[in-house]
């Protein structure tokens, strides 16, 4: 039994379709089953997989679980590593007394020394799952091009996307897909064992300058990147309903952008994801813009 957290979001969701092909048996757990396509093969347990006692049924009879931390809610959330912490802990300790194989999501960027906020509370969470033995293969991250997608309005009405990332300093990134199938590639795999982590990384290093003229050329009209101040940043999150920790905790996560964490972790070139970023434009974010 295959148990898949986050089954609605846009990696979990992949990560079911995918499984699903396989006709392994599958649980889900969902906050709120009305959000979740009908699937009459997926067993849906109810509830928060924070829960010690949700993660404790979503577990019984299980062998693999995809776990993924969920987005801190903007309004409530306070420090990320306590958010990430009190999140992980009861499965974490459920999953090892239960002997069942972990694929988790987390940030690209082991061994970096620096604040990294929402970065350094994944990798304290990576911490916490290796101290209970529990077997696992970490999914290491570097930033999602689906992000780009928040500013398909701004693309296409004004011809610009902005983030406070140094305009020339090279930003690692990955598309959803290739976590997607990488995760369910490892969920399928019934031969490893022990603790390790696998980088995910995109084929091409670009800049958010370069990524402009990427995405001008495939959308056939100026697009330029507009690098935003990070205290600009930070207090435009605050406006917008973050918390003041989390606003500090994101800005945090920027700064370490900046500063190369992603590049504080080794990895092999010849594993990198499949899909570089002129093609998921082609594929993702050009047809987005144009909707």
């Amino acid at each position: 039994m295959i148990v898949i957290t986050t089954p609605t979001g846009d990696i979990g969701r992949q990560v079911l379709d995918r499984v699903l092909e396989s006709g392994e048996p599958v649980r889900v757990i969902v906050r709120d089953p009305s959000r979740l396509p009908e699937h009459p093969q997926v067993e849906v347990v109810e509830g928060s997989h924070a829960d010690a006692d949700t993660i404790a049924k979503a577990l019984e009879g299980a062998d693999r679980l995809f776990w993924l931390v969920p987005p801190a809610g903007f309004q409530d959330a306070g420090p990320a590593r306590r958010y990430y912490l009190d999140f992980t802990r009861a499965v974490a300790r459920e999953a090892a007394s239960r002997d069942v194989r972990m694929v988790h999501v987390t940030s690209l960027g082991h061994g970096y020394q620096d604040e990294a906020g929402l970065l350094s509370a994944a990798l304290d969470m990576d911490e916490l799952i290796e101290s209970t033995g529990v077997r696992y293969r970490a999914l290491a991250l570097p930033f999602f091009m689906e992000n780009l997608i928040r500013q398909t309005q701004s693309i296409a009405e004004q011809g610009v996307f902005s983030m406070a990332n140094a305009a020339d300093q090279p930003l690692l990134t990955v598309a959803t897909r290739d976590v997607a199938a990488t995760a369910a590639a490892l969920l399928l795999d019934t031969a490893w064992s022990g603790q390790a982590r696998v980088p995910l990384v995109s084929p091409d290093s670009l800049t958010p300058d370069a990524m402009a003229e990427i995405i001008s050329e495939i959308l056939g009209r100026p697009v330029r990147y507009e690098q935003a101040p990070l205290a600009d940043f930070q207090a435009r999150l605050v406006q917008h309903g973050a918390s003041p920790a989390l606003a500090q905790d994101m800005a945090d996560m920027v700064d370490a952008q900046n500063h190369g964490i992603y590049d504080a972790e080794p990895r092999d070139p010849a594993s990198a994801a499949a899909t570089g970023f002129r093609q998921w434009c082609q594929d993702i974010l050009k047809p987005a813009v144009q909707s």
